[in-house]
């Protein structure tokens, strides 16, 4: 687009190139440069202590627990007396299986 004034477009550039020559005369500090982390490089010797503690830990033999039986039956009884008593059984497997809300079936 032009202009109708052409003293207009030469102010300008007359500014511009004058803002260019201080520019140039400026003088830019130097900036320190960045040293690279040495902390990149011990990665991989913190993942090899890792793994030897981790082997260091588990290296123990463990004794292998078996259940003596499968099933245990805890039952509330009552005994002589009056009395409640916890009646604990083991068995390998389930011998007979009652609900929880079976009681409610035969009180009433």
């Amino acid at each position: 687009m032009k202009t109708k004034d052409n003293s207009e477009e030469q102010n300008l550039k007359i500014f511009f190139s004058e803002m260019k020559a201080k520019d140039s005369a400026l003088v830019i500090p130097q900036f320190p440069k960045i040293r690279k982390s040495k902390s990149w490089s011990l990665i991989p010797l913190g993942i090899a202590a890792s793994l030897a503690l981790l082997a260091w830990f588990d290296r123990g033999d463990k004794p292998i627990q078996t259940l003596d039986h499968d099933v245990i039956i805890i039952t509330l009884e009552e005994g002589e007396n009056n009395e409640l008593q916890f009646i604990i059984e083991s068995t390998t497997e389930l011998e007979s299986w009652e609900s929880p809300t079976s009681s409610l079936l035969t009180e009433f």
